[in-house]
C-alpha cells in the first residue's frame, strides 16, 4: 500500500529545516511531492552551537540539562513552522498525510559508547501538526551495536535503481559530515562517513569572515592548497578503517590550519573533505563507474571541481543534473524510512552501519 509522508530533516550544518513530501510503499518511490525549507535564524544557530557544545559532556541520551532543553525547544518550534508553512503554500491538509518521518537535531554521536543524540520533542510536534510523527529512527541500530550513520543508504538505493544505469554507482552525500552510498544491483549496499563535509569549512568560513558558509566555494577557489597539511589530517585513524564507520560533526574540530590567508584555509579545507571522500574507493568492492553528489556540498562548485579532478575518469555529478532534489534528499529520505518504519522493514544493514542484523525502527509519537 503506497504511504503520503512528509519527511523533516535539520542537519549538522545547522543551516535550517528541510521538509519534503513523497508517496512511497517503503521499497520504491511512486512519486515526489513538493519540498520546503525554513531556515534557522542566527538566533537558533547560536542556541544550537551551544546545544553542540553542552551535548559533550552526556551520558544518558534523553537528559537535557541547561540550554539543551532551551535547543530542543526551539528544533521542535521550528519544525512545526516548517510544516505548518509547508502545508499552507502547498494547501495540504493533515488528513492527507499518513505519517511525519522526524529525524531531529544530532547535537551528539558516540556509537563506540552506544550514545546518539538527536534533540526534538516528537511528541510536542505531533499534536502541534495533528499528524503521526515517527522519530528516534537510529537509537536500535546504536543500541544492538550498530553505528547509526550513514541513514540514508536505503533511499540512495531507491533513486539509484530508478536511473537503470551500470553499477556499482556511488550516490555522495556532503552535508556537514560527508557519507557514501555505494550501490551495485539489487545484492551490493554498502555505506558509511567518509570524513568532514561542510561542518569544518562552514565553522572556518564564520570564523573569519562571518558569513555561514563559503557560496558555491568562491573563496576556496581563489585560494592555494597546503598539500603537506592535509596528508598529516588523513593520517588520522578514521581514514584508514574499513566501512562500515561513522562521525560526530565536530570530530575533526581540533585540526587547527594555523595562521594563513581565509582563501588559503578554504582551499585546503575543501580539498580535504575531497579528498577523504576519493580516498574510500580502496575500501570498495570495485571502482565505482559513476558518482553523485548530493546535500550542500554539491552548490560547491570549487568541491565539485576538485571530486572531478580526483575522481578521474569516473564521471562526477551534481544531483540536481539528474533531476533529483538535491537538497530535500535527506527530508526525503526520513519521509522513505518513516514508511518503511510503518511497515517493519529494515532501516540499516550490516554493511551499512554495522549492525549485527538487518534493523528496523523509529517510534511513534501519536497526535
Amino acid at each position: 500500500m503506497m504511504l503520503t509522508t512528509i519527511g523533516l530533516m535539520s542537519g549538522t550544518s545547522l543551516d535550517g529545516v528541510d521538509v519534503a513530501m513523497l508517496e512511497t510503499d517503503g521499497k520504491r518511490v511512486k512519486s515526489f511531492g513538493p519540498s520546503g525549507y525554513r531556515p534557522y535564524t542566527d538566533q537558533e544557530r547560536h542556541l544550537l552551537r551551544q546545544a553542540l557544545t553542552a551535548a559533550v559532556d552526556l551520558s544518558q541520551r534523553d537528559a537535557r540539562p541547561g540550554v539543551l532543553r532551551e535547543a530542543e525547544r526551539a528544533v521542535t518550534v521550528a519544525h512545526a513552522e516548517a510544516v505548518a508553512a509547508f502545508q499552507a503554500q502547498h494547501r495540504i491538509t493533515a488528513e492527507h498525510i499518513d505519517i511525519v518521518g522526524f529525524h531531529g537535531q544530532t547535537v551528539l554521536h558516540r556509537p563506540e559508547r552506544r550514545l546518539t543524540v538527536q534533540i526534538g520533542d516528537a511528541a510536542a510536534l505531533a499534536k502541534a501538526i495533528h499528524i503521526p510523527v515517527m522519530h528516534d529512527f537510529r537509537a536500535a541500530d546504536v543500541a544492538a551495536g550498530g553505528q547509526g550513520a550513514p541513514f540514508v543508504p536505503v533511499y540512495h538505493r531507491a533513486l539509484a535503481q530508478s536511473l537503470d544505469r551500470e553499477g556499482p554507482v556511488v550516490v555522495v552525500n556532503i552535508g556537514g559530515v560527508s557519507n557514501i552510498t555505494y550501490i551495485d544491483g539489487d545484492d551490493a549496499l554498502i555505506a558509511c562517513d567518509t570524513g568532514p563535509g561542510n561542518a569544518l569549512i562552514d565553522d572556518y568560513i564564520f570564523r573569519v569572515a562571518g558569513q555561514p558558509y563559503d557560496c558555491e566555494g568562491r573563496l576556496a577557489a581563489q585560494g592555494m592548497v597546503d598539500v603537506a597539511w592535509i596528508r598529516r589530517a588523513l593520517e588520522l585513524p578514521f581514514f584508514a578503517a574499513p566501512p562500515p564507520k561513522s562521525l560526530d560533526r565536530n570530530d575533526f574540530a581540533a585540526l587547527s590550519l594555523g595562521n594563513r590567508k581565509p582563501a588559503d584555509g578554504a582551499a585546503t579545507l575543501t580539498a580535504f573533505t575531497a579528498e577523504a571522500i576519493a580516498r574510500i574507493v580502496t575500501h570498495l568492492p570495485k571502482v565505482p563507474r559513476s558518482w553523485i553528489v548530493a546535500g550542500g556540498g554539491a552548490r560547491n562548485l570549487t568541491m565539485l571541481r576538485m571530486l572531478r579532478e580526483r575522481l578521474d575518469p569516473a564521471p562526477v555529478e551534481a544531483a540536481e543534473a539528474l533531476g533529483w532534489a538535491a537538497d530535500a534528499i535527506e527530508a526525503q529520505a526520513f519521509g522513505f524510512l518513516a514508511a518503511r518504519g510503518l511497515k517493519g522493514l529494515p532501516l540499516s544493514y550490516p554493511a551499512t552501519t554495522g549492525v549485527p542484523m538487518p534493523m528496523t525502527g523509529g517510534v511513534i509519537a501519536r497526535p
